[in-house]
């Protein structure tokens, strides 16, 4: 299979008072089409790095993002991003959030019916078609996120990022959102993605979860593929061998493998180990 989204062997840095920081280093992955990849790791391994690059918000020193063969290097309609933050804008209602960006990327190619029709498609897709008239205040932190989702799936990208997109809600609307987020990726086939902390979010979800290594200079770790048969029962999937084999293993890389990592880091740069190695 042709690939889809091509991360080349990356290396970002960012100048800093002390000198340039290298975030990522040697980071290649490639995604096909309709594939649910998660990224996973500590914080500060450089997840949102990775996905800003392949939004074109962010220029690896070295190294590219290809996309059906075209180079990324700007922001483009057919990558759409999800924050943790909905950044939905508070006098505007809910069609008029998602509206915003229909306009931007269709308003020379469909109708003002077609368009009204789209919007309305994409807010029944999230499950908030009966709260397009409400503006944010007016809604709870999962509804403000449905529509962050809407908005960015009305924009038909090939590809979906989401920064965390439920890392900021309680545990029952997560869930909620996860399941909406299978079925949406279902019917419409979307390349999506995703950086989660949530092991189990991440196993539920992928078809596979690139785990990172801690940063500075983090690249990708292992990658984990997840092929459970979808569609995806959270209940009957906590009593699945599998799934918990899955689960076992993204644990066993972030809090062992990665542990042991970074004792040896501390080790070779700690005073004591250099005095020992000039004695020996």
């Amino acid at each position: 299979m042709k690939t889809f989204l091509n991360i080349s062997d990356i290396d970002v840095t960012f100048p800093t008072p002390k000198g340039e920081f290298t975030a990522l280093q040697s980071v290649d992955l490639k995604i096909n089409k309709g594939e649910f990849v998660s990224l996973i790791g500590h914080s500060g391994c450089g997840k949102s790095t990775v996905l800003n690059v392949i939004a074109g918000l962010v220029q690896a020193k070295r190294g590219g993002v290809i996309l059906k063969d075209k180079e990324v290097n700007a922001p483009g309609p057919e990558r759409a991003v999800v924050f943790q933050n909905h950044s939905l804008l508070p006098w505007l209602t809910a069609y008029q959030n998602v509206e915003l960006a229909v306009k931007q990327v269709f308003r020379k190619t469909k109708s003002a019916a077609e368009i009204k029709d789209w919007i309305e498609y994409n807010l029944k897709l999230v499950y908030m078609d009966h709260a397009m008239n409400k503006r944010p205040d007016e809604m709870s932190g999962g509804m403000k996120q449905r529509i962050g989702i809407a908005r960015a799936l009305a924009m038909q990208p090939e590809v979906l990022l989401m920064d965390e997109p439920f890392g900021a809600l309680d545990a029952l609307t997560r869930a909620h959102l996860q399941d909406s987020l299978m079925e949406i990726q279902d019917e419409l086939k979307n390349t999506v993605v995703m950086i989660t902390h949530d092991v189990d979010e991440a196993v539920l979800l992928s078809d596979r979860i690139v785990m990172m290594t801690n940063g500075p200079a983090a690249t990708v770790g292992e990658i984990l593929d997840v092929n459970l048969p979808r569609p995806r029962e959270r209940l009957s999937l906590a009593e699945d061998p599998e799934y918990n084999h899955l689960r076992s293993q993204v644990l066993t890389f972030l809090y062992e493998k990665q542990a042991k990592i970074e004792t040896v880091k501390r080790t070779k740069a700690s005073p004591s180990s250099k005095k020992n190695d000039a004695v020996a």
